[in-house]
């Protein structure tokens, strides 16, 4: 059972804890026994600085990769010749091809341990932006595939790396929150991106109006590759915006979390942890549920313009009309992460934003009202985006190291990446205008992942009960001010006091499960 090899991989982690250096004597300048307000101070200062950085980004590489969906409004199809009785399939291969690469290079997560943070940004940053803007000169078919071949390769080792680089920032209580501001950036991208589409492809400009938006919108992801370079930190001790207190301040926050310094995570994988981790039945619940959600998730903001075209509105009215929905989005992206942070109860929070989701495509599929519909595509909306990063936190909290939180970022992905695959072809233009078989495929697919929400919350209490008995109480449930392990006492109003010791978010005596 997975909790026999659980159980045997924290005696083999005990020893390796044993060995690990606490770094808690004052030559090494790390403190335990720190403040709410200092610490506060630091992750406020992350948010700011890198948070703030990594949400635009996404936000540029969201447009990239979407503002194919756009072009399909305008003169695109007739210029490449996709018009010739399968035009339906060339344009639908140009959408599946850069999921094609974006599973196959999934892997390139793992560089962002290997190497410098800084580095691979700039790189991928700036190939997938050469990528999106070179789009503008393709005439033909093929020469599109090729592009996208390549935009899919560079944006795969972005997106799912920096959710993977965040949790070198940030501690688990923390970790979900970020992941839904970065997640975020897809629907609020979405709220503007058909009216950015409009004002650009609406000119009467020399060039043709869908090369005029792929420059116009890779143009600038080009010159974010420079900032990209000096301004994400390979390490919190490295930031530049932080002050020397406050580099103390997240030295004693890493020591906490995995009881090493922040530099040394940085360099290699173990590849011992492979066998436990391929073989930990929770890894895969939470790819199962990343491919559910990817379903709708990437359907959802290339077609919606299309679905509210094809309900009676013009091109210009649906281009405005898929913003309302992708706000709302937006929004309960932030709440659901926030609340689930709060709680720790994130497998409730994605069984509850799961079914929203469901209820607004079965509303879909069966109703023929069209405001009735408008309202479900918010409800559709809200509970698609809100699932994702939900998850995204989930996987991270759940494995106990370094090595094992990529590897985890890295298979959910390569699940879930595939379900584009099916979302992406199930919406037909013989199934408009109500595309009842879409809807009805993302509905079912959002029930499964509810299902498997509260599966996964089962097993992992369970879990927990086996540690509980193994080891009593964890230390992060005692709230009193005691000296820790190492004699030093700590402030009982902060959440270090909440969690006594050190490399508590690794496998060990202390560690527990998120729920």
């Amino acid at each position: 059972m997975a909790g026999d090899k659980t159980a045997s991989l924290y005696q083999a982690n005990e020893a390796d804890e044993a060995a690990t250096p606490q770094a808690t004597n004052s030559q090494d300048g790390v403190i335990l026994a720190i403040t709410a307000e200092q610490e506060g101070r630091v992750v406020r200062k992350l948010d700011i600085h890198l948070m703030s950085l990594l949400f635009v980004l996404y936000m540029l590489a969201f447009l990239d990769r979407g503002n194919i969906g756009n072009v399909k409004l305008t003169s695109f199809p007739n210029d490449l010749h996709l018009n010739n009785g399968s035009g339906y399939n060339s344009f639908q291969w140009l959408i599946n091809i850069f999921y094609v690469t974006y599973v196959v290079f999934e892997a390139g997560v793992l560089l962002w341990k290997i190497f410098p943070p800084h580095l691979v940004a700039a790189f991928v940053v700036f190939g997938w932006g050469l990528m999106a803007t070179v789009q503008a000169a393709a005439q033909n078919w093929g020469g599109m595939m090729a592009i996208r071949f390549l935009l899919g390769a560079f944006e795969a080792c972005y997106g799912p790396g920096i959710i993977y680089l965040l949790s070198f920032f940030y501690l688990r209580h923390e970790i979900g929150f970020r992941c839904g501001i970065f997640a975020s950036a897809a629907p609020l991208a979405s709220t503007f991106a058909g009216a950015l589409a409009y004002g650009i492809t609406s000119g009467h400009a020399h060039l043709s109006n869908w090369r005029l938006l792929f420059l116009v919108e890779g143009l600038p992801t080009i010159a974010m590759a420079s900032v990209a370079f000096y301004f994400i930190p390979d390490s919190p001790e490295k930031a530049k915006f932080l002050t020397e207190e406050e580099k103390a301040v997240v030295r004693a926050r890493v020591i906490r979390q995995v009881g090493t310094n922040a530099d040394d995570r940085i360099g290699g994988l173990k590849l011992k942890d492979f066998i436990p981790f391929i073989t930990d039945i929770k890894a895969w619940l939470c790819g199962i549920m990343y491919f559910c959600g990817n379903v709708t998730y990437s359907s959802l903001p290339l077609f919606l313009p299309t679905i509210l075209q094809d309900m009676g509105y013009t091109s210009i009215d649906a281009q405005g009309l898929s913003a309302p929905p992708s706000f709302l989005a937006f929004l309960c992206a932030l709440a659901t992460t926030w609340v689930a942070d709060k709680t720790q109860q994130r497998c409730y929070v994605i069984a509850l934003t799961s079914a929203i989701g469901a209820i607004g495509y079965i509303i879909l599929a069966a109703v023929e009202s069209v405001a009735v519909r408008y309202f479900a595509i918010f409800l559709a909306s809200a509970g698609v985006f809100s699932t994702i990063p939900n998850i995204l936190g989930l996987t991270l909290n759940n494995q106990g190291s370094d090595s094992r939180r990529g590897m985890s970022i890295v298979l959910i992905n390569v699940i879930g990446q595939t379900g584009p695959f099916l979302g992406n072809n199930v919406f037909s233009a013989a199934s408009a205008p109500r595309y009842i078989k879409g809807m009805s495929v993302c509905a079912a697919f959002m029930f499964f992942s509810a299902i498997l929400a509260l599966v996964q919350r089962w097993l992992l209490t369970w879990e927990n009960a086996k540690l509980e008995r193994r080891y009593g109480a964890a230390a992060g449930g005692n709230n009193s001010a005691e000296p820790n392990d190492n004699g030093i006492p700590m402030e009982d109003s902060t959440p270090v006091a909440e969690a006594k010791g050190a490399a508590l978010e690794n496998y060990g005596p202390n560690f527990r499960y998120v729920l």
